[in-house]
Order: C-alpha cells, then sequence, then structure tokens
C-alpha cells in the first residue's frame, strides 16, 4: 500500500527516525501494566515498538487515508484502531472504565486540547507522555517565576508530576515542522484534592493569566468587578505565584463571589 500523504489541515509531521520513535514509545513504560492508547499513529512509526509491550493496546487516527494504512500493516491491531476524532470520544468506553496510558506524536495544533480533555479524566490517566511543540513541552514543565510558567503549567501541575524529557530536531519529520519539538511525560501525583473548588480554579487561573503583564488587584476584576484589597499579596503577577498561593487566591475569589 502507498505511504500515507502528510495532511496540513489535520497538522500532521510524520516521524522518520526509527531509533526517535523507540525512545518515545518506551516513556509508557514508567507506568507499567495498564493498557495503552496512542493518539495519532499516522503511518504506526511509534505504534511498532508500542503494541509489542504485552498490553492491552489501542490507537486512535481521525484521518481515514492512515486508519487504511494502519489496518493494512498492522493485521494483529484489528479492532485496536479507532478511526475518530479524540477530542471527541467518552475516554470512559475505550478500556471499558480501566485506566490507561496515553501517549503519541501530538498534533501540535490541538495539544492543549488533548491535556485540558486529559484533566477532565485525570481518574482514567494516571500517565500521558508524548511529542508535542517544544514551546508547550517547556510551558507545562515551567515552575513559578520562569517566563514560560502560565495556564498549563498550573493546571496540570496541579494533578500531574511533569518531566520535560528531551528535544527532537525538525529534521527528523516529514514534512519538518518549523519549530523543535520536545517529549514529555506527566504523572498522576498524589493529590485527592486541590483545597478548592477545581471549575473555579480554573477560571480563576485562566483570567489572571489572560493579563498576565497586570497585578492580581487589577486582573480579579474580571471576576470580582469591585475587587480591592490592600494586601501586598496583590500587587504580584501570576507567573509569580506557587498552586498553593492559587489555592488560596481560588478560595477569596469564592468568598468574593
Amino acid at each position: 500500500m502507498k505511504q500515507v500523504r502528510p495532511k496540513k489541515n489535520l497538522g500532521q509531521h510524520f516521524l522518520t527516525d526509527l531509533g526517535i520513535a523507540r525512545r518515545i514509545a518506551d516513556t509508557v513504560d514508567a507506568c507499567p501494566d495498564i493498557p495503552i492508547l496512542e493518539i495519532g499513529p499516522g503511518m504506526g512509526v511509534m505504534t511498532q515498538y508500542l503494541y509489542p509491550k504485552g498490553r492491552e493496546f489501542k490507537c486512535v487516527e481521525i484521518d481515514r487515508e492512515s486508519v487504511a494504512y494502519l489496518t493494512e500493516t498492522f493485521p494483529r491491531l484489528q479492532g485496536g484502531i479507532i478511526g475518530d476524532d479524540f477530542l471527541r470520544m467518552d475516554l470512559n468506553e475505550v478500556f471499558g472504565g480501566k485506566q490507561f496510558v496515553l501517549t503519541g506524536n501530538y498534533p501540535y495544533d490541538i495539544s492543549s486540547q488533548i491535556f485540558f480533555k486529559m484533566l477532565d479524566n485525570k481518574e482514567l490517566i494516571p500517565c500521558c507522555t508524548g511529542m508535542i511543540q517544544r514551546e508547550v513541552a517547556l510551558r507545562i514543565a515551567a515552575e513559578p517565576g520562569n517566563k514560560q510558567y502560565g495556564i498549563l503549567s498550573v493546571l496540570i501541575q496541579a494533578w500531574y508530576d511533569t518531566e520535560y524529557l528531551f528535544t527532537v530536531d525538525e529534521t527528523v519529520f516529514n514534512p519538518p515542522p518549523k519549530v523543535k519539538s520536545a517529549v514529555i511525560r506527566m504523572t498522576r501525583n498524589s493529590r485527592t484534592s486541590i483545597g478548592c473548588d477545581w471549575q473555579l480554579f480554573r477560571r480563576v487561573v485562566k483570567t489572571v493569566f489572560n493579563q498576565r503583564r497586570k497585578m492580581l488587584r487589577v486582573s480579579l476584576k474580571q471576576l470580582v468587578p469591585n475587587f480591592k484589597s490592600d494586601d501586598d499579596f496583590f500587587t504580584k503577577r501570576p507567573e509569580q505565584l506557587t498552586h498553593d498561593e492559587f489555592v488560596m487566591l481560588t478560595n477569596r475569589v469564592g468568598e468574593l463571589l
């Protein structure tokens, strides 16, 4: 069967380096024994190293041409190739409600949406690994005080320990992207509660980072129009706040709403 043509509208950049593909596939070994779900397998460069790991394995691919290629190339995966849009799927149905590792060479234009869906299904996904745009990987792993620290950093780190594993050069893709890539791993931490209302926490984090150059006492007026405080804490900017300080801020906002 002829090779799949990368499609710009799907953000496809097919990895061509088998050594890197194996390294990415092996990142799932940090969460052994549970099923694996691969997003966007394309022509199966990572799939060939994932499905022999002896675990229940499935992959989800929105591109019908890729689905046809995978079905012919990996006949042993019959029933495990899902032709669907990951962002629209009910993840409880993939492995019958069982936990699984999420991995893949993620489409850059929807990687943030994928991770927000991971957060919505955090009890199902104790581990997420894979390759994304380097800039996004740096944001996910950034610590307070770093200029990369932002919405993704705070929301993901509330529930996951994050690791920036290694950088991948643009020359190992077809077609080459215009940016470097990076491989990350996110592993569920021990928190069962973050100490505040999660939905309000998300609103507060997004609100203040959408005006990240402004002091908290200014940006919080988007949520609490009459907000006033002489406390020096509210002269800080969002990138200066730790997780615990965001929790305290959320609870303060909750009292005022």
